[in-house]
This record gives structure tokens, sequence and C-alpha cells, in this order.
């Protein structure tokens, strides 16, 4: 019998609460795949950076994710850990920080996110030389792509192989770049690749539409719906944000807007949040709410885990993964 020491664990103790709704919405993710439908993985906060690729690249490759959403910054970070990881710095202390310490850390170039820098000249000064020649050799050849196909491109060249710091099979971005995976990625602009980007445009460098645009993720993502929802689509939403809110609409879109009235309803929707359910707080929202927004239907198997994400998201893959 092969051993699975964290899934047997979870199911030992994880009985109530927030405990028992991780078993629940793992179970019911499972399911939804054996029963043939395809899952969407939406990834907000800084998710890349948490190094959750150690577990999500897995996911990918056993092909318990079939899309991904996410926002520019974990389409980014995924890599810039990959070529720069040794450069990053964690502060535990960092609730403790003056603004002169804030201040401190800019100057060195490490910008931060809650206990972790990012190396801004390492991280990204390194991506930037490869995937600024990537859009202009598009540019040149009449060609336009997504974010994301830019960067598949950008890992599937080599380029930044010798880079390299950390295990490739701990890269997600790598494992979806072999499969090609399918991918929304709403807001790119606010990245840091999307920023860089823009002051390439700015300079007249480069033009603003050879890299696609959120609309036209919003028409990939209306076509590919169409095409895989025959047996169902399930929605695991890791945060709150841009990551799950510019996907899900997808459904009420082509059931309202495009009078396509046999477009399913998502057939799942497990979100882990730490967003407090309050006035007007769409991210904290409860799953019902989404009933009235033609987005869910009043049978789809709906949880909410109330914790960190950080926390719950690996114990869930690894229950999905029998580890």
């Amino acid at each position: 019998m092969t051993e699975t020491p964290i899934s047997d664990f979870i199911e030992k103790y994880f009985l109530h609460f927030n405990a028992a709704t991780v078993v629940d919405g793992a179970k019911e993710y499972e399911n939804q795949l054996s029963n043939g439908s395809k899952m969407l993985v939406s990834l907000a906060g800084a998710m890349s950076t948490a190094e959750l690729g150690k577990i999500f690249a897995e996911m990918i490759r056993q092909k318990k994710v079939q899309i991904i959403s996410c926002t520019g910054a974990n389409l980014e970070e995924d890599v810039m850990n990959l070529v720069a990881h040794s450069h990053y710095k964690r502060i535990p202390n960092y609730r403790d920080l003056t603004p002169e310490e804030e201040w401190g850390l800019l100057e060195k170039g490490l910008n931060r996110v809650t206990d972790t820098c990012i190396p801004e000249e390492e991280a990204f000064r390194r991506l930037q030389k490869h995937i600024v020649k990537i859009w202009k050799d598009a540019e040149e050849k009449g060609e336009r792509y997504f974010p994301h196909e830019f960067m598949y491109k950008l890992l599937l060249s080599g380029v930044l192989e010798e880079y390299y710091e950390i295990d490739i099979k701990d890269s997600w971005m790598y494992a979806a770049a072999e499969k090609n995976l399918p991918m929304v990625v709403p807001g790119w602009e606010d990245s840091t690749m999307g920023n860089i980007f823009s002051s390439y445009v700015l300079k007249g460098e480069l033009k603003a539409s050879t890299v696609k645009s959120g609309i036209e993720y919003m028409a990939y993502l209306a076509e590919w719906y169409t095409a895989n929802s025959q047996k169902g689509i399930g929605f695991f939403q890791i945060g709150g944000g841009i990551a799950g809110d510019f996907p899900i609409c997808v459904v009420p879109m082509l059931y309202q807007d495009m009078e396509r009235t046999d477009t399913p309803f998502w057939s799942y929707f497990c979100q882990i949040s730490d967003s407090t359910t309050s006035y007007g707080s769409y991210s904290g929202a409860v799953p019902n709410e989404k009933i009235t927004w033609g987005k869910l239907d009043i049978k789809t198997p709906k949880f909410i885990i109330e914790s960190d994400a950080t926390i719950v998201a690996p114990l869930v893959f690894a229950q999905i993964l029998k580890m």
C-alpha cells in the first residue's frame, strides 16, 4: 500500500470547521476530475514568491489543472525565483520595520513582499534583456502574442538555463510552458514586466499592440470555455482579486451578453480566502452571492476556506496528489 502521510494526516485530524472544508473541497476537486470535468486554478497574491511552484508544478504535470488564471506578478515571479533564488532575502521581523528601514531596502534594490524581498537587479534585469528581444523579434515579424505566451517562449528558448538556481521541476511556469497550458493573465499591465513593456512603448521602441490585450484574453477564455465545458469546468480560487474576478465572469458574459443560454455554470467552486466578508467586499463574498450574478448554479458544490493560502493551498494539493 502506498504511503500517503500528508493525506492520511489531513483526513485523520482535519475534521471540523475550516479544516473540514479543506478535506471536503479537495475531495470534490478530485471528484470533478474523476467525472471528466476540467479545472481552472486562479492565483492571486504572491503565491509564486511563496514558492507554490514546488507543489503546483506537480499538479500541472499530473493533469490536475487544465487552465490557469493568474496575475502578472505570479506569472513573472515564478520565473524570477527560478533565476535569482539565492539573491532573495527573508526578513522575519518585517512587522517591525521603520519607514527608514523600508527605504533602505529600496536603495538596495530589494522589493519587499511581506517577509520576502525580491532582488530587483538579479531578478528583473536578468530577465529583461531576453524578454525585450523576444518582444522586438515578434514585432519585426508582425506577430502578436499573449503575455504568458511570451513567457513560455522565454522559458522554452533555453536562454535562461545558465541562471537557474532551483530545480526546474519546482517551477510551475516551466511545467505549464512544457504543456503549453491555456492561461489568462488579466491586468498584466500592472506587473513589473508590464511596466517594462509600457516603458518601451512610451520610448517608441515597441507598439502596444504587440502584446495582446485583456479583451482578447476574455475572448480567448470564452472560446476555451465553450469548447471544454461539456462535462463541466470547476473553479479553484486562491485568494481574491482580478485573477479570480476576471475568469469567473466568462459564464454570465456568454449566457447573458452573447445570449448563449446553453452555457453551463461553473461545475465546482472553492476559494481559499483571508478576506473578511464585509460591505461591498467581492473577494470576501460568500459563494452563494455568485448565484445572483449567473456564475454558479444552485446545486454547484461550493466551498470557502477562510485561511492563509500559503498554508492551505499546499495541503489541498497534497490531498489531491495523494502525498
